[in-house]
């Protein structure tokens, strides 16, 4: 009798198990919470990252108007690795337009204000050679100016 016990027992089991993953349907569930959840889930990109969202898990400490000119700037190089987190962009080697020599940048945005000191650039000639110091001056010039146009036509000026 102990065995017959002990199958009604695992027979019971396993049918509460099966019986409680329907959660719908025929049994009298009703499907709308899994409805709005998928209602709810929408697909999320990096540019997301940069919206005021109240979610600790997604605050990002860079300027979003320096990134975006960052890139904008230096869209003749190829990029190697970004990570808006940390607010560094490493690029590979690109030849810049009208230019013959080619170079590599590496820029680490350090704050979220729009401020010259937040703005860390390094360059490197294919050469393997120092970058003057009043090119590497008029490269974050022109993203400092383009971070500030993006500002504008933003309207948060």
């Amino acid at each position: 009798m102990t065995r017959f016990a002990f199958r009604a027992a695992a027979t019971l089991a396993l049918t509460l198990s099966v019986a409680g993953c329907g959660g719908g349907g025929m049994f009298g569930g009703s499907n709308n919470q899994q409805t709005t959840r998928t209602q709810e889930r929408r697909e999320s990109t990096i540019w997301d990252l940069f919206s005021n969202n109240n979610d600790s898990n997604k605050v990002v400490a860079v300027n979003k108007y320096l990134w975006n000119a960052s890139l904008d700037v230096l869209n003749f190089l190829p990029i190697q690795s970004i990570d808006p987190f940390t607010g560094v962009i490493v690029t590979g080697y690109g030849t810049p337009p009208g230019g013959g020599r080619a170079y590599r940048a590496t820029v680490h945005i350090t704050d979220p204000a729009l401020d010259a000191r937040s703005l860390k650039l390094s360059l490197q000639s294919s050469g393997g050679g120092a970058v003057a110091p009043g090119t590497v001056q008029a490269v974050e010039d022109a993203i400092l100016t383009r971070a500030r146009q993006l500002r504008v036509a933003d309207g948060k000026l």
